[in-house]
């Protein structure tokens, strides 16, 4: 006896359109529904009918989509992308509450495998099946019917511009509960499958395209360091350690309740550290942070950039000292791409590179060599070195931190968090930074052995959500981000040395650090512990600015090609950065 499986006669073109329409609507918009139905105004009768005209209004532009896309001859293929993208939208979506806006997925087009293969679990499989295999098989199997060319191109286009109008009906009947709804909850806009993903990959092949076009332009053309040089004993290594998902609310030194930073404590004890307690983050991605933070165009401009810019480091080389960057992540995002650089990814360290993934100590074991090999005359002139973490990047926080450093126990040992107590998911990630915590002390600690002038800057990039209000890791839209997102950690130390050498006593930046700043001050800053100097240098975003230095003289700001040049004022209110950038 043989089993066979036979389908119903073959279906109308539009009509299967409007059955995958209906699928990816409801089945395929879940997570949005159920965010709908958990807010605040839904408990109101009124609110239930603004729900369902919202819903015939996602269900008619996705007739409306599919019915212009969907054709005949790659209707298989195209039908089995719409269901994986919206299976793959609603599992991120439910499981970390995370959207899907152009920044997420520039985050994911810039994963390397280590990252994708922290993200899959086992949990996704029923989602691939219920949402992609079972419906995907039936899609693929049911037959078409076969009609005319012109016919179907009439009937497509037909059944879009009636969709389309439906589309603008409900909106108008219902626009007043729309319009109030999408704008106390933005982030719902980000939520429509598949609409958010056509909308990120526009934007985002639209802006790739438009970035590699354009010819990098350079900045900080007049950039000199005083004096002559000298020799590398008695030139200055600074030490710029970017951080990888750290929040601030998590900081020993911020007052939390966990001594996650017990080598950091020792040495602000001893008075030879400075942590800055309100610093908020370019970005909630390290895609738009870590550009962001070195450029020094700052937030607010970067993001209207129409063109391509140097950064701090090629700031600081053409000023003629030397640079390094070191990676333990997934990349420099272009910054070093103009500056030598390693990454760990090529190193085979069999203690801290188990798995084929480092430890962060690896950069500090490979850093002397590494400077060697830099232009020695360069480095008599002063080194900058950029070692950018692997730090506390999630979803697998425990992978992050060698055993001897899991102090909080029990601690989340999945990378689905969802599968762990809050409190091991915080343990897990607490556990984390006591080992950047460790790999900062042991850097001061080279520092320290260093015959000649140093200092360690650290700040991480952005924060991360550990389930608070059902948000999990981070790149949230920026205007919406919840504070553990974009409040970060910062400390600076210097040498006796590099105090010595800059002329500086602590006091002048103590209370600087405990006012807001950003990561707008990163540039200035840096220029400011470097000694370069530049009329890119603005006082008012110096952290230092109270410390005396030649780079506070007046002098004018440079513009780039095409701006006007405005005279600089130096500002004791460094951290206002509301005015527009003079090169802007």
């Amino acid at each position: 006896m043989t089993l066979s499986i036979t389908f119903p006669r073959p279906l109308h073109p539009g009509l299967m359109s409007l059955v995958l329409a209906l699928w990816l609507s409801t089945v395929g918009n879940t997570p949005l529904w159920l965010a709908m139905l958990g807010l605040p105004e839904s408990s109101y009768p009124s609110a239930w009918l603004g729900i369902a005209g919202f819903g015939v209004v996602v269900l008619a532009a996705t007739v409306a989509l599919l019915s212009l896309v969907v054709w005949p001859m790659w209707r298989k293929p195209v039908g089995l992308v719409l269901l994986a993208v919206a299976a793959g939208n609603s599992y991120f979506m439910f499981s970390y509450g995370v959207v899907i806006d152009p920044g997420m997925l520039a985050n994911v087009v810039q994963t390397d495998a280590r990252e994708a293969r922290d993200l899959l679990s086992w949990s996704m499989l029923p989602v691939i099946m219920l949402g992609v295999v079972l419906p995907g098989w039936w899609w693929w199997k049911q037959p078409a019917q076969q009609i005319p060319v012109t016919s179907l191109v009439v009937k497509q286009i037909g059944q879009a511009v009636l969709a389309t109008l439906l589309m603008l009906l409900m909106v108008w009947l219902s626009f007043e509960s729309l319009a109030s709804t999408m704008r106390n909850h933005k982030s719902l806009r980000y939520m429509v499958n598949p609409f958010n993903t056509v909308y990120a990959l526009t934007r985002l092949a639209v802006g790739q395209t438009a970035h590699a076009s354009q010819v990098v332009q350079p900045i900080g053309t007049d950039a000199t360091l005083p004096g002559q040089a000298s020799d590398v004993s008695g030139s200055p290594l600074v030490v710029l350690v970017v951080g990888e998902t750290a929040r601030a609310a998590n900081i020993g030194l911020a007052a939390y309740a966990r001594d996650t930073t017990p080598r950091l404590k020792q040495l602000q004890d001893r008075g030879e550290l400075v942590y800055f307690s309100d610093v908020s983050s370019c970005g909630t991605n390290t895609q738009v942070s870590v550009p962001c933070m070195f450029s020094d165009l700052g937030r607010a401009d970067y993001g209207k950039a129409d063109a391509r810019f140097e950064n701090l480091l090629d700031v600081v080389q053409r000023a003629g000292m030397a640079v390094l960057w070191l990676d333990n992540q997934s990349g420099c995002k272009g910054v070093c791409d103009r500056v030598p650089h390693a990454d760990t990814r090529e190193l085979k360290d069999p203690e801290l590179c188990p798995d084929g993934e480092c430890f962060d100590e690896e950069m500090l074991r490979v850093l002397p060599e590494r400077l060697r090999q830099l232009d020695p005359v360069r480095r008599a002139r002063g080194t900058v070195v950029v070692m950018h973490q692997m730090g506390s990047h999630g979803p697998a926080y425990y992978k992050r931190t060698p055993t001897d450093f899991k102090v909080f126990m029990p601690e989340c040992r999945s990378n689905v968090l969802q599968a762990c107590s809050g409190q091991e998911i915080v343990n897990a990630y607490d556990n984390s930074l006591r080992y950047t915590d460790h790999f900062l002390g042991q850097t001061v600690a080279w520092l320290k052995n260093q015959k000649r002038p140093t200092a360690l800057v650290y700040v991480s990039d952005h924060g991360e959500s550990l389930g608070e209000k059902g948000l999990y890791l981070h790149g949230m839209p920026y205007a919406f981000a919840p504070m553990e997102q974009t409040k970060v950690p910062m400390a600076v130390w210097l040498s006796q040395p590099m105090l010595g050498r800059l002329g500086w006593d602590k006091s002048c930046w103590l209370e600087q650090a405990r006012q807001p700043i950003t990561h707008d001050h990163l540039f200035s800053s840096m220029l400011s512990l470097a000694q370069v100097q530049t009329r890119l240098y603005q006082a008012k975003l110096d952290v230092f600015s109270a410390c005396p230095s030649g780079l506070r003289q007046a002098r004018t700001l440079a513009g780039r090609p095409g701006t006007t040049t405005h005279a600089a004022t130096p500002s004791t209110n460094f951290h206002d950065t509301s005015e527009q950038h003079p090169r802007s």
